[in-house]
């Protein structure tokens, strides 16, 4: 297919483009197999350049002979285009909604994307397993590199290198792949040095309503205790979906044949509830009226902040258990491909510095998400205005970055990247010019051949130039476990993702930064009256000793 046969009409003068922040800007309107690209002649204005990709919504208007076209975007920007002429109008639009739906990935830019810059690092050679294992291995030696999935025959969204404890043999982890969702059998996650506790994570276990068990599996998850130990085993499902699991063929670990681990059960929501609460979240962050307590009810009615609490609650669990408990933990829902994945890497964050420089959180990025399969190309399909929702579509990720925030704003000092560095991950998991986010899982990725078609995102992020962008100022390494606080009145909207395109976040920028400097104003001059108040106490001891005899 040519992409020719899908734009209508390729150019059109005389458009006027509104966009946030920005005053109207008419100039010329192109359309390319990738790109939205409106040019003005203006002196000092900046050429809009917007991937079809990031495209999630387009309306349609007419008033007379004069077209408009509003363009909602899945980084929640939404854009007006005025053109002149009913026809050009709507073959602009047919063809915006035909490029930005296209359903072959080889035909997304990052297969045609050739980088400008001088490539330093090959991003897809930077975190392999081999280099994360090296990090455990000088600490234990419980641990072995299996390459049971090399040709991805045990579990399709495994990556072909995995860490399982040492004791246990290749055919023993194809027997407890039968047992497990999806053929996710129970793997390293993460090791805690200080104590030699571990987080493993897998799909839920296919027990059913007979009440299966697999012997394979519970020597497996055993083989992590130590002497004496107890293990916790936590399942992000409320029990009672848990239970109903079973009818379906799935389950929970039964206590008779794991009793040596605790089972709790922590609900987090997943699927159409998180992308229902994301359209409420960003549809009150749009909301016009200014009326504060209209705001803050939709606010609430979304559950988006309730979304949050209840990962980091989970999370903060599966941190205590390793830290304060000094016991392993398992961690599954049912695929263990989108909540699991939160809950782990979360863990991470508070209990490992590494997990909080720049360099830390890309490998974990690598490791928790891309490699142990969760579906980006299913779940940042359409973000918050897309009409047309299929089941699949979540804001899981996005979730994931605002609980890091919500962490990095409480330690502003603890992390070496800044909430720049979580925007541009959250951008470029919907939208990229980068092949890292392409694709489901390690196998679809392989078939692609990504490696060799497209560059990683990595490449062009870890350049001095581009690092200096995402470095926060005030890092200072803290090689302790943080806490975060999970308490309502700690956990925040995160302006700078849902309020960035919203002219009131603006005014409150900017009130916000006129009270700083009134506060810094007031500092100096508070410190000037004491210096005042010093000499003027000075001058009065000397007028006593000179009094005095």
């Amino acid at each position: 297919m040519e992409f020719a046969e899908l734009i209508k009409t390729p150019r059109v003068d005389n458009v006027v483009l509104h966009r946030p922040f920005y005053p109207a800007v008419e100039g010329t309107l192109c359309l390319t197999g990738h790109h939205l690209i409106l040019s003005s002649r203006q002196d000092n204005t900046e050429e809009l350049w917007l991937l079809h990709a990031n495209i999630d919504a387009i309306d349609k208007r007419f008033v007379g002979p004069l077209g408009t076209i509003i363009i909602k975007c899945k980084d929640f920007r939404i854009i007006q285009l005025d053109i002149p002429g009913m026809e050009e109008c709507l073959n602009i639009a047919s063809s915006i909604e035909a490029l930005s739906t296209l359903d072959s990935i080889t035909l997304m830019y990052p297969f045609f994307y050739r980088p400008m810059f001088e490539v330093i690092e090959d991003g897809w050679h930077s975190f392999l397993p081999e280099q994360e294992f090296e990090l455990y291995s000088s600490a234990t030696s419980e641990w072995r590199l299996s390459y049971v999935n090399k040709e991805f025959a045990v579990c399709p969204s495994y990556p072909p290198i995995v860490i399982v404890p040492k004791s246990i043999d290749d055919e023993a982890l194809r027997k407890v792949a039968t047992f497990r969702h999806g053929g996710r059998f129970p793997v390293l996650s993460y090791y805690h040095k200080k104590n030699g506790m571990v987080i493993m994570r897998s799909g839920q276990p296919l027990t059913g309503t007979n009440g299966r068990r697999c012997k394979e599996d519970e020597k497996l998850i055993n083989a992590t205790l130590r002497a004496g130990k107890r293990g916790y085993i936590i399942d992000t499902r409320s029990l009672n979906v848990a239970q109903q699991a079973r009818a379906k063929g799935g389950g929970f670990e039964q206590e008779a044949h794991y009793p040596q681990w605790r089972r709790i059960h922590k609900s987090i929501e997943r699927y159409h509830i998180l992308q229902e609460s994301l359209i409420k979240l960003v549809e009150a962050c749009n909301d016009q009226t200014h009326n504060m307590d209209r705001w803050l009810g939709k606010l609430e009615a979304s559950n988006w902040l309730t979304h949050i609490k209840e990962i980091l609650t989970t999370a903060c669990l599966a941190a205590q258990c390793i830290d304060r408990e000094g016991a392993s933990i398992l961690i599954h829902g049912t695929e263990g491909t989108d909540s699991t994945l939160q809950v782990t890497s979360l863990a991470q964050i508070i209990l490992e510095p590494r997990s909080r420089t720049i360099r830390g959180f890309e490998a974990l990025i690598e490791r928790e998400w891309l490699q142990a399969g969760h579906p980006f190309q299913q779940r940042c399909a359409q973000s918050a205005y897309c009409n047309s929702k299929q089941k699949w579509e979540s804001p899981v990720f996005l979730l994931f970055l605002d609980c890091v925030w919500q962490i990095l704003r409480q330690f502003p000092c603890s992390f070496e990247f800044n909430e720049n560095f979580l925007i541009m991950l959250f951008e470029h998991a919907y939208a990229s010019q980068f092949g890292t986010f392409l694709g489901n899982n390690e196998s679809e990725r392989c078939k692609l051949k990504l490696q060799q078609k497209t560059m990683s995102l990595w490449s062009w992020v870890n350049r001095p130039s581009e690092l200096s962008k995402f470095t926060n100022p005030l890092f200072e390494a803290n090689n302790l476990v943080i806490w975060p606080s999970v308490a309502p009145q700690s956990l925040q909207l995160w302006e700078g993702i849902f309020l960035r395109w919203n002219r009131s976040s603006k005014y409150l920028d900017e009130a916000y930064e006129e009270m700083v400097n009134i506060i810094e104003y007031n500092k100096e001059l508070q410190a000037k009256v004491n210096v005042l108040r010093r000499q003027l106490a000075e001058l009065e001891t000397e007028d006593g000793m000179q009094e005095s005899p």
